[in-house]
């Protein structure tokens, strides 16, 4: 495993290419270039605005709803972008890989790049709603990079693994980006982990980026901090990283072949 990281190490330069490259895929030809990406979260909050203070009625958050909903979007649409846009980078990028060699990681790892550009964008709206509405960042706040860390590993350790899985089991393309609209609804991002009844709430402890929004809430809007029984969802993402990698190094060996 480790002589494939350092390989890895030796392609980073790649890695820059293939964001690069992205980007001006993402954003050439389009009339509203860079706005998409903020788009995206400002239409979740006008809807989930109005479904949550219309509806269920959320009260008592401490700040508004606005900015409760978009602190959760941001972590969540990296996370998905991630997961997403990895699943799919060898069956874009099969005629590259069929021609000239690289380490293959060197893929989902540039999918992290580009997220981080969006989510700089998204972070920019934040910024924004909190003047708005007049609300500063705790003593806490020097805690965020922790958390923004946290949501790449948990990323990268789905992303991976997926990537490696889907390339031999083409139906995950057609399965994962089901499950990433599913999986919104099972973490509190438009939603306060409190909802639930006491007897379920467990299974936010069992959902790592349920631990990261908790932490994004805690650091920028002073949010309660994150309960000590979030680590437990760490465990198995330590585990998930660790062996999905090893699973996509021995996968790569044949992957020309199986594209």
């Amino acid at each position: 495993m480790w002589p494939y990281l350092k390989r890895v190490w030796r392609h980073r330069s790649l890695i820059l290419t293939f964001a690069k490259r992205d980007l001006k895929v993402k954003y050439s030809q389009t009339f509203l270039g860079i706005l998409w990406s903020i788009l995206q979260p400002l239409t979740g909050i006008l809807i989930f605005t109005f479904f949550f203070n219309q509806v269920v009625k959320i009260d008592d958050l401490g700040f508004p709803y606005a900015l409760f909903a978009i602190s959760g979007m941001v972590p969540w649409y990296f996370f998905s972008y991630l997961v997403y846009s990895s699943n799919e980078s060898m069956l874009v990028n099969q005629d590259i890989i069929k021609k000239i060699y690289f380490p293959k990681l060197v893929l989902p790892l540039s999918k992290v790049l580009v997220g981080l550009v969006e989510f700089g964008i998204s972070f920019i709206l934040f910024i924004i709603f909190a003047a708005f509405f007049k609300v500063a960042p705790p003593l806490e706040v020097i805690l965020f990079p922790f958390f923004v860390i946290l949501n790449i590993i948990i990323g990268l350790s789905v992303s991976i693994s997926l990537t490696a899985a889907s390339t031999r089991y083409r139906d995950l393309h057609h399965i994962v980006p089901y499950l990433i609209n599913f999986g919104i609804w099972l973490t509190p991002v438009f939603y306060p982990a409190t909802l639930l009844p006491d007897g379920f709430s467990w299974i936010m402890y069992l959902n790592p980026m349920a631990a990261v929004i908790a932490g994004f809430r805690w650091t920028l809007l002073g949010d309660s901090i994150p309960s000590i029984y979030y680590t437990i969802s760490f465990i198995p993402i330590v585990f998930l990283l660790i062996l999905g990698t090893k699973y996509f190094i021995r996968l790569e060996q044949d992957i020309a072949d199986i594209l």
